[in-house]
């Protein structure tokens, strides 16, 4: 066996004779000091025995206890491990690496997405690869390849092993190998790949070029192969869709011809988000660059050239599959803060100033305050005052008329007591989002102009721009909300007794002894109720509404009834006016009534009645004052005595509008910076999501449930907001909202723009946005560090049938004004687009019972085949690559 395996390898020793003269010197110390059963070895064979002995200890181990031991998955292939170990020839080190499945692939599985591009180009499963170890990359010259891979192929078939092995030969850019695989005892497959860099010959560009070149490498003559010879093959297309032209869609040449130079200059280039609601406050960079379209021809048998050039002058909508991948941008990858412009990134920096308005008791201070001393990372520089101007004069336009409010509601956005995102303060606070960088500083400064503005509306009863005219104010909303509801209604009501001081209108509350039994202001009849004194129906007059108040107006009067309250219940002169109020409506509309009646009508409680039980009860009823009412000096009988008999439209208003106008005033110009940030983050968080939440998406499922989850995580953070909670407490729990928020923003900005590309295919659109959400689901933390995350995102979606029109019209023909290329130099167009990538596998099989092939031995049946020659091609006009792998008998 020994003299078998020496004339066996003594050509490959030649080969290392070269090399061993060189390093003479330096084996001759090792020999003397190394011995392998007595015999002196050279260094090539002890290299040979140390790759024999790495690839035995492999091949025991096998794929699970090489995954235990640490092999590493091979990215972005989820079914490639590879496992590797330095070894020392001479003065070189080399790295030997083995690639491994860890499950079998599928026949005919080489166009999926998890193949190694060594697999695709060899039709290998698993390999090996060794290479010389150098951070600059070592150029192998052709006799160091050789002697490499003989050094391999002898290990490999000492120990048995049929794993494929290969080396780089030249520069490593060229892609070029060669290999050698040991299939028993009697075939042997070899490999070779190279790469053509430059400009690809036309012959080579076409199908029919191609097919010859695969026939070259085996027909020598007629004589060598039958006249037709069938030949397996495959393709893969990649087309990339081009750069979508926004501003011709505006501009088209028709239009640009009655235009000068200057007004085509001028025009303002289009975008592709100008109709998202987001579009207003900033322009979101397109995170769906385009599309990769992959169409895949399955195997089938050619036997001439010319059967080529109808596959190549064929429609792509023949071939067997479809697939489709979106190009997303980069920054959707990068989750490093500050790298999106968009609401996430302004709300932190109004985090960053909410965290720096308890450093002054009033906004003044910011205002006045040198920053020079300050640190440059937290800017605080204030846009100019035309800057100013410009905000408030869009704040305060006439043109934003009476808000509406058509903002989503849901349980959520009541928790969080912000304003809403169309009302004044709405819009303050996302006008403040994007003046300037969002500081505490810039902020002060716009609040100051923006309550300036106000006061000025208030002077001249002009009506207040964004505020609903409404008669109630909404106590689910925001404080500084509330009050400009105030000032809103309490403008209106000024400019409305203005408008009757100066028609002559006399005031009628100032004849207060003027009585009259005229029934006035009645609002109907009360059943079943007669008045003591008078055999007459009671009537129920139209009262005054209950006074407005604010939130903190409503604190004031609990707080007050609870330090003063009495007997009765009223606590102040408001509970006093309003009581007033309702006895001299009472009085109007039922000018014979006693005090009696009216306590039976608007405190039925404090009547005790002494009718019989079976209600046969005669007139007058019976009955008397409950104790409280009947007592000496009864509080309600007073103001009854003292109320004069006046329907409401003759009763001074319980509201006095320049009182509580100037109230609220007061409160806007002295409103500490703490309350105002407070009040502004909830508000600016409300907004923004409920305009991101206005953003037609298809109704993804998956989309729909995470903005769901971002209002719950909104409410549950906002709401520790309004209890006057330490900030530096809240800091932390704001910025990793952000963060969330940021997320999500991303997700919704890609969910929008895949609708809309694929709006006619809306099975395909929700599954890409399917496909990239789990991709992107393990970014989704609440951290505030950036996560590493280095898998690219490939899957494929496949297209079904009758999608493919859909898909095939995001491939526009080209147009005149578009930059084309006037001659095409590949086929296989796509609306008269060539493929980005164009990669073939071209195979012969023969049965091995038959000629060459026939081996001397029983090694199988007749009818098992052998693939002898496979050839796979990838490239383009400017770029081809070939692989070719033949298997010979030895």
């Amino acid at each position: 066996m020994a003299s078998s395996s020496s004339a066996r390898y003594a050509k490959h020793r030649r080969i290392g004779e070269d090399e061993e003269a060189e390093e003479a010197e330096e084996e001759a110390e090792e020999e003397l000091e190394r011995f392998d059963d007595f015999t002196i070895a050279s260094s090539w064979e002890r290299f040979i025995s140390e790759i024999e002995a790495i690839c035995r200890q492999w091949l025991a181990d096998g794929p699970k206890i090489l995954m235990q031991k640490g092999a590493d998955c091979v990215t972005p292939f989820e079914n490639l491990y590879m496992i590797k170990r330095e070894l020392k020839h001479g003065k070189r080190v080399y790295s030997m690496e083995y690639y491994f499945m860890k499950s079998a692939k599928g026949k005919n599985s080489y166009w999926d997405d998890d193949t190694h591009s060594m697999q695709l180009s060899f039709g290998v499963d698993e390999f090996l690869m060794i290479a010389p170890l150098s951070a600059s990359g070592v150029v192998l010259d052709d006799p160091e390849s050789t002697k490499l891979l003989s050094s391999v192929a002898i290990a490999l078939s000492s120990c048995g092993s049929n794993w494929p092995a290969f080396v780089p030969v030249h520069d490593p850019s060229r892609k070029a190998y060669i290999g050698i695989q040991n299939l028993g005892t009697v075939f042997t497959r070899r490999f070779e790949a190279d790469r053509i860099g430059s400009q690809v010959p036309i012959r080579l560009m076409h199908l029919e070029g191609l097919h010859e070149l695969f026939l070259s490498k085996f027909v020598l003559s007629s004589t060598d192969f039958p006249a037709r010879v069938k030949v397996h093959f495959s393709m893969k297309l990649t087309y990339r869709t081009p750069e979508y032209d926004y501003d011709n869609e505006t501009l088209d040449s028709e239009a640009t011809e009655s235009l000068t130079e200057n007004e085509v200059a001028s025009h303002p280039k289009k975008q592709w988000d100008d109709d998202c609601p987001w579009a207003e406050w900033y322009s979101a960079e397109d995170p769906v660059k385009g599309f990769e379209l992959t169409a895949i021809w399955g195997e089938r048998t050619f036997e001439e050239t010319l059967e080529m050039a109808e596959v190549e002058n064929a429609s792509s909508f023949v071939a067997d599959s479809w697939f489709l991948h979106p190009v997303v941008s980069q920054y959707m990858v990068d989750d490093s803060i500050g790298k999106f412009v968009g609401f996430a990134s302004q709300l932190h920096l109004l985090v960053n100033a909410y965290e720096s308005s308890a450093e002054a008791q009033f906004l003044e201070d910011f205002v006045a305050a040198d920053t020079s001393g300050q640190d440059n990372s937290k800017s605080t520089t204030v846009p100019p005052p035309s800057v100013i101007d410009r905000v408030m004069k869009d704040l305060f336009s006439d043109e934003a008329g009476n808000s509406n409010y058509m903002e989503a509601e849901n349980k959520y956005t009541r928790a969080m007591r912000g304003a809403p995102a169309d009302s004044l303060f709405g819009q303050f606070c996302l006008h403040a989002l994007w003046f300037g960088n969002c500081n505490i500083r810039a902020i002060a400064v716009l609040w100051i102009d923006f309550v300036r503005e106000i006061r000025w509306y208030w002077e001249e009863s002009e009506r207040l721009p964004r505020m609903k005219s409404s008669s109630t104010i909404d106590l689910s909303y925001c404080l500084i909300h509330q009050k400009l509801q105030m000032l809103a209604i309490c403008i209106e009501r000024k400019k409305s007794v203005s408008h009757e001081k100066g028609a002559g209108h006399k005031d009628e509350t100032s004849n207060t002894k003027a009585i009259t039994k005229v029934r006035k202001g009645s609002a109907g009849v009360v059943p079943k109720m007669m008045l003591l004194n008078t055999f007459q129906e009671m009537h129920a007059p139209y009262t005054q509404d209950a006074p407005l108040m604010t939130e903190d107006m409503h604190e004031e009067r609990l707080h007050a009834a609870e330090a003063f309250g009495n007997a009765i219940g009223l606590s102040g002169q408001l509970e006093r006016d309003i009581l007033s109020s309702d006895m001299s409506a009472f009085k109007a509309a039922n000018p014979d009534a006693v005090f009696e009646d009216f306590i039976r009508w608007h405190s039925p409680g404090d009547w005790v009645s002494e009718d019989k039980v079976d209600g046969n009860s005669g007139w007058p009823p019976k009955g008397k004052l409950s104790q409280r009412m009947s007592e000496h000096g009864n509080v309600w009988r007073k103001i009854w005595n003292d109320a004069p008999p006046l329907p409401v439209s003759e009763q001074k208003s319980l509201l006095d509008p320049v009182r509580e106008g100037e109230k609220v005033l007061h409160y806007l110009e002295t409103l500490r910076p703490q309350q105002l940030l407070e009040q502004m983050v909830c508000t600016a968080f409300k907004s923004s999501a409920g305009i991101l939440n206005k953003t037609t998406y298809g109704g993804f499922k998956l989309m729909k449930t995470k903005m769901d989850q971002l209002y719950a995580t909104m409410a549950s953070t906002l709401k520790s907001l309004q209890g006057n909670s330490d900030i530096s407490d809240l800091a932390g729990d704001l910025k990793r909202l952000c963060q969330v928020f940021e997320h999500i923003e991303k997700l919704l900005i890609l969910a929008a723009s895949v609708h809309r590309k694929l709006i006619d295919a809306p099975r395909l659109a929700q599954a890409v946005f399917a496909d990239y959400f789990n991709y992107y689901l393990p970014k989704m933390g609440t951290t505030l560090e950036s996560i590493c995350y280095e898998k690219e995102f490939t899957t494929k979606e496949k297209v079904g049938m009758h999608e493919r029109d859909a898909v095939s019209n995001l491939f526009p023909p080209p147009t005149a004004n578009q930059s084309w290329r006037k001659v095409l130099s590949m086929g296989n167009l796509l609306n008269g687009h060539e493929p980005l990538q164009r990669e073939i596998i071209f195979s012969v099989q023969e049965r091995i019972s038959n000629g060459h092939y026939s081996s001397p031995t029983p090694l199988c049946t007749d009818d098992e085949q052998i693939q002898t020659h496979r050839m796979y091609i990838s490239g383009t006009s400017n770029d081809l690559w070939v692989a070719l792998s033949v298997t010979s008998w030895d």
